[in-house]
């Protein structure tokens, strides 16, 4: 494989604009290309795009794909500080789909979604409980 320049996720929903505002105003991601029914949103410390296509656009490859929803994944970002991430976001009023908690392994995480239906997930590592 040759070297790998940059990385994107695509992610297909009814309202590119209702993501693109929800990942900009509570997550600060910013535009980078738009076009009717397209945005990439970049963020300089994320090491991907997120890409939000219209469902249906004429251009989405595959066609089997045309018209299905991002559904059923969730888009993670590991922070430095979860507690503080989920207090920032409750404060701007983005309600919490999965409250804070603590996984045995160590993993700390809560989720918000977005209008589109789009599950993110915050995620702090502690380290996991003794035994």
């Amino acid at each position: 494989m040759q070297a790998t320049t940059a990385s994107a996720i695509s992610l297909n929903v009814k309202d590119v604009e209702a993501s693109r505002d929800f990942f900009a105003r509570h997550l600060g991601f910013a535009a980078k290309m738009a076009a009717d029914g397209f945005v990439s949103m970049a963020r300089g410390d994320v090491g991907f795009h997120v890409i939000f296509l219209r469902q249906g656009l004429a251009s989405l490859q595959p066609e089997s794909l045309k018209h299905t929803h991002a559904g059923g994944l969730i888009v993670a970002f590991v922070v430095g500080d979860v507690d503080a991430e989920e207090a920032r976001l409750r404060a701007e009023g983005v309600p919490i789909t999965t409250p804070l908690q603590t996984e045995p392994w160590g993993e700390r995480f809560f989720q918000v979604t977005d209008p589109n239906g789009l599950v993110v997930q915050f995620v702090q590592w502690m380290t996991p409980p003794e035994a």
